[in-house]
């Protein structure tokens, strides 16, 4: 059930940019405030975590016909880890 509440991690050119500095980025449930994204996270991947920064994105519209309607709404967060510690996102293929 943990693993519902974080939709996907963030990879983005400008997001790369922040893992030099051990920071990473996930898209989470909006239910979920600071402490449990640490606890989560810390859970998931084993590391510690010294921060967390969230903020919510604007809605994108989506259309669909004469329709017109918007798409689910998520939390991003920003997750500072412990000097040393990391998380690998891509396994070595032999």
């Amino acid at each position: 059930m943990s693993i519902d509440l974080v939709k996907h991690c963030v990879l983005t050119e400008k997001l790369i940019k922040l893992v030099v500095n051990n920071q990473y980025t996930f898209d989470v449930d909006l239910r979920l405030n600071k402490t449990q994204i640490k606890g989560l996270i810390e859970e998931l991947f084993n590391i510690k975590i010294i921060a967390v920064n969230t903020h919510r994105l604007p809605r994108k519209k989506k259309r669909v016909g004469a329709t017109q309607g918007s798409k689910t709404q998520y939390k991003r967060a920003i997750i500072t880890a412990k000097a040393g510690e990391s998380i690998n996102f891509f396994n070595e293929i032999n």
